[in-house]
This record gives structure tokens, sequence and C-alpha cells, in this order.
């Protein structure tokens, strides 16, 4: 549908019921983000526990679970956009419940990283199911809107992560001073504590009437009759070794350049592992990496389509790498600013996570939700507008986070937390609906999972390791032991800003001619 066409069309409206939906959705995320997010501020305790470093806490936070989470979302967000969403939401809500509560029983980092992936496998539904089912239940105007209110979620459940996290391991600590039942120390309850009540939303969930697929554009999608054979016919292209045996059916050629690729990579992580010592960090990224390529490569030839509007258009991909460079700073705040507050600056606990949990809800939550309403009045004035948005988030944070991470005083750096953290957040409504205005209705499932592609295996996968691996670089032996430099480490964040607003100048001039001819390059009926 040409966007004349769609001005012609007659207005649809969200109903009460897609608010509704909307605050079911948010509830879903907020749990998402205390799962994933918790980790950090239990790191120290974890850290002593485990005899670990800051750069294996940062993979533990980050590629760990990012890897499975991005390489999961794959055929998870074609399944979304093939089956029903209400139903792979419900199922996947319940698996990262489980995982969760399953690492209040590790007691090694193998096993914390084992139920780390199964948490990322689990929550690999969320977003592509979500930003699916809000884009059938909010009309295109209204969507970065919705969208950001969705992912105002982030920022409220990784501001009570911390708040739940330390008041769960102080207490149990407390009462168990030697170790409770079973052993389980303050660190291990915690999870325990916030991964059981998923369970129970995940029935709830369930209840949600499952939309008509792109009734709300005028342009109704019809689902595969075969969903789950298309599921697990995209799970084999990213899985090692069926991926080489999906490659050579494709023929010699496909083969080889696959083979290449393996090697590449392999080649690349064996000199990673070599100069920093991390062979679990490298060896995710090296799969993850081989994985997504493998898959664009099938997708290439099954949906062409899906992969020119996707893959095919810089519009896109630097739209997504460019709010990654912002998602890799975030990240690293998120996870490292509570290990720093109780390390660096010698804050108390029960304090820091408190100034710092509602910092992070209230800065994130007004981010995102002023973030998306301005983006959805620049968009209407301007087809680039919401690109501005996505670069005030990724220059603004800069000075904050350079003061806030410099000083010695503890109110100040709480306050440049929460100006790093709401400017930040503006971007991520805006960057969210411009990815999904560059896709038909029937490939939004895919193109969130492409999109998230960006925010985990940019975002999330890099930021807590980079912090962690820069901190143990500019850090000192202690009595024998390692002692990191978290504040060097954070301060490095700083230098993701310049590649990020190349890729987003780029993407300010390329987003309006490639929405103004998404049909066309489709090659099929809107």
């Amino acid at each position: 549908m040409t966007e004349a066409q769609d001005n012609a069309a007659p207005p649809r409206e969200a109903t009460r019921y897609s608010w509704y939906v909307l605050s079911v959705l948010v509830v879903v995320y907020i749990l998402n983000f205390i799962d994933r997010q918790i980790i950090s501020i239990l790191a120290l305790e974890i850290k002593a526990d485990l005899n670990l470093t800051d750069s294996d806490m940062g993979f533990l936070g980050g590629a760990a679970f990012a890897v499975f989470y991005a390489l999961f979302g794959i055929p998870l967000g074609r399944l979304a956009d093939n089956w029903s969403r209400v139903k792979l939401l419900s199922i996947g809500l319940a698996l990262w419940s489980t995982m969760t509560a399953l690492s209040g029983f590790a007691r090694s980092q193998v096993t914390l990283t084992l139920a780390r992936m199964g948490v990322g496998v689990g929550e690999a539904t969320a977003s592509p199911t979500a930003y699916s089912l809000i884009s059938d239940y909010f009309p295109k105007r209204q969507r970065a809107t919705a969208l950001a209110i969705y992912s105002s979620g982030l920022y409220l459940g990784g501001g009570v992560s911390l708040l739940i996290g330390a008041k769960i391991s102080q207490v149990w600590n407390a009462a168990y001073p030697d170790g409770g039942p079973m052993g389980l120390v303050g660190w291990h309850a915690a999870f325990l504590a916030v991964g059981i009540p998923g369970v129970l939303v995940a029935l709830w969930v369930s209840t949600l009437r499952e939309p008509v697929r792109g009734a709300m554009d005028g342009t109704i999608s019809h689902s595969s009759p075969r969903p789950f054979a298309e599921f697990f016919a995209d799970l084999s292209t990213i899985v090692p070794p069926f991926t080489l045996i999906g490659a050579a059916r494709r023929g010699v050629a496909a083969l080889t350049i696959n083979v290449a690729v393996a090697a590449g990579l392999c080649t690349f992580a064996w000199i990673m592992i070599q100069l920093t010592g991390n062979l679990p960090q490298w060896s995710a990224v090296a799969l993850g990496y081989y994985a997504v390529f493998s898959w664009a490569s099938v997708l290439r030839q099954k949906d062409p389509a899906t992969f020119r509007l996707i893959w095919g258009t810089p519009a896109f991909i630097c739209t997504t790498l460019g709010y990654s460079m912002v998602s890799l700073t975030a990240y690293g705040l998120a996870f490292w600013s509570a290990p720093y507050a109780e390390q660096v600056l010698k804050l108390p606990k029960d304090q820091l996570a408190f100034w710092l949990g509602a910092n992070g809800a209230v800065s994130g939550f007004l981010g995102v939700i002023i973030g998306g309403r301005v983006a959805d009045m620049l968009r209407a004035k301007n087809p680039a507008g919401r690109i501005i948005l996505i670069l005030f988030g990724v220059i603004a944070p800069a000075l904050p986070i350079w003061i806030g991470y410099t000083t010695p005083n503890p109110a100040l750096f709480y306050v440049m937390n929460f100006l790093a953290g709401l400017f930040a957040a503006a971007a991520l409504g805006a960057a969210a609906a411009t990815t999904q205005d560059l896709v038909l209705p029937r490939m939004r499932g895919t193109a969130t999972a492409s999109f998230f592609l960006g925010t985990t295996l940019v975002g999330l996968c890099f930021g807590p390791y980079m912090v962690g691996q820069v901190s143990d670089l500019a850090g000192t032996m202690v009595n024998g032991k390692l002692v990191g430099d978290l504040r060097t480490g954070i301060l490095s964040l700083i230098a993701v800003a310049p590649p990020a607003v190349a890729l987003l100048l780029y993407a300010y001039k390329t987003v309006p001619q490639a929405e103004a001819t998404l049909v066309e390059r489709a090659g099929e009926s809107a």
C-alpha cells in the first residue's frame, strides 16, 4: 500500500481492548527485564562466590544471554508471523521464568551460563510477538507511542530488579549467614523469587485475543498453513552442523561461502581469545554471527521479498546498527552502574538499589514515552523525522556519563545516571517504529527479530562485556587477585558515539525513499 492509499483509507482506531492488551504486554516486559537484569545487583556476590573476573561477569550479563536470545529470536520471529502470537508468548514466558528460577541452583560459571542461555531462548519470544500484536492493535499514527509504552517495561523491570534483588539477597543472607536450605545463599534466593511468579502470569497472557493480522493497515495477511514445519526448518538453518547441510543443498558456491565465513569467524574468535583470555565470550560471538549469516543466506533464497526489505535495505540496516550503539551504552550502564556504585563509590547496597532502581525506572519510562510521542510528531512533519530522535539518543548521554562516572559525589552520580538513561531511552520507540514501517505486515515478526539482532548481538553482547574487559585491562593485582577499574571501563562507552552518528546520518537520507518504494522493492502485493 502506498502512502497516498494509506492516507485515503478510512481511519482505523485503537480500542479499549487494544489498550488492555498493551497493559498486559507491559507487565510481561517488566518481568522480562526483571529476570534479565537482576544479575546486575547480584554481580559482586556472584563474582566473589564463583571466583570470577569483571569480564566473566560481563559475559554472564551479556553474551551468555544475548547470543541465544538473538538466535532463537530469528525462528521464533518467523513463528510469530505464522502461528498464534498469544500462545507463543505464553509458552515463552513460562520457559524463561522457569530458567530464571533454575539460576538459583547454579554452583559454577558453567551452570549459571546454561541457565542464562535458557532465559535467552524463552525471552526471544517476547518482542517479536509483542511488536506484531501491537502493530495489529494500533494504527500507524499511534504505533511509535504504543511501542514506546510497551518498551517502558524495559526500564521499569530493570529498575525494579535492583530493588528486589538487593532486598531478597540481604534478607536471605541475614537469616542464613552460613547458607540456607540446600546451601542456597542470597543471590540464589533472588533468582528463585523472581522466576516462579512468571509461570502464573503466563496463564493470564494466554487469555488474550489474537487479532487479525494486518487488519489495522487494511492489508490482511495470512499465516502459513504449516507454521511448525517452517519453524523447525528455520531452526535448522541456525544450528551447526545443519547449517552446512543446508548450504550444500543450495550448491557448491553456497557451501564454499558458508565454510569460508565459518573459518573466518573461528579465526577471529581464536585471535580474540588469545588477546583477552575469554573463551566463552568470543566462542559465543563467533557462533552467533555465523548462525545469523547462515540464516540470512537461507532467507535470501526462501523469502527474497523479506530479505530485500530487511537485509537488502541500507536504511533498515543503518537504523538498526545506529540504534544498537545506543543500546550498547544503555546495557553497559544498566549492568555496571550498581556494581560501580557499590565498589567504587562505596555506597550501601540497599541505598544504591533504591536510587539506581528508581532512577532507571523513572528516567527510562519518561524517556521512552516522551521519545515515542516526539518521534510520532517528527514523523508527521518529516518522513525521516524519527531518525533525529535516535541521533539525540546517541549524542546526548555522553556528557552525563562523563560527569557521573568521574565525580565522587553520590548525588551528582545519581542525577547524571538519570539524565543518561532519560536521553538514551528516548530513541527506542523511534528506532522500533522506523524498522516496522520499512517492511510489509506479514514480515513484522521477522523484522522485529532482525532489529533485536542488532540490539542484542551488538548492544547486549558487547555492552556489559566491553566495560568488564576494559576494566580488567586497566585494573591492578591486589593480594594476588585482579581488581578491575570500572570507572575506565564505563567511560569507554562514550567511544561508540562517532560510528553511530555516521550510520544514522546515512539512515536519515535513505529512510524516506526506502519507505516510499516498499511494495515495489518487495516485488509483491501489499
